[in-house]
């Protein structure tokens, strides 16, 4: 895929959305494309999550391990969706298991890459800043509004 596909894609996602065209292209630039053929995984639920993917192509089924060790889908997820975009920031467990519903592609930004990019343009921080902020906000009102279930 050409770079200037990759910044187009880069800023459709909310975390990358505010960003100017330098910025994306450093990431685009440095992010690595990973083709997965259908029923192939992208990443494994509780392997360590060093880097964040966002799908690119096709479509990914996320499955997570019920408490009596079957997986099973939580989501079906398509092209511009971020997955464990906490990786970008720190070191952290996937969540769910990613398997390509058909031939998929999604770039994979590693860790050291996204650092990079806040050395370089430390306004990004303000903006990794505010999507944490508005995802704990997110969490909060979810718990609020199962409070009923734990009285």
């Amino acid at each position: 895929m050409a770079l200037i596909e990759d910044i187009r894609l880069l800023s459709q996602v909310p975390l990358f959305r505010d960003m100017t065209e330098d910025q994306l292209r450093l990431v685009a630039f440095g992010a690595e494309r990973r083709q997965v053929e259908p029923g192939k995984q992208l990443f494994r639920e509780k392997s360590p999550a060093e880097s964040a993917f966002i799908v690119a192509r096709g479509h990914f089924e996320l499955r997570v391990t019920g408490r009596d060790g079957e997986q099973r889908v939580e989501a079906v997820v398509g092209p511009g969706t971020l997955l464990s975009e906490l990786a970008l920031v720190t070191m952290v467990e996937r969540k769910f298991t990613a398997v390509a519903v058909e031939d998929a592609e999604a770039m994979k930004i590693s860790r050291s890459l996204f650092h990079r990019l806040l050395e370089e343009y430390p306004q990004v921080g303000r903006v990794v800043e505010a999507r944490i902020k508005d995802n704990i906000a997110g969490l909060a009102k979810a718990a609020a509004a199962m409070e009923h279930r734990f009285r």
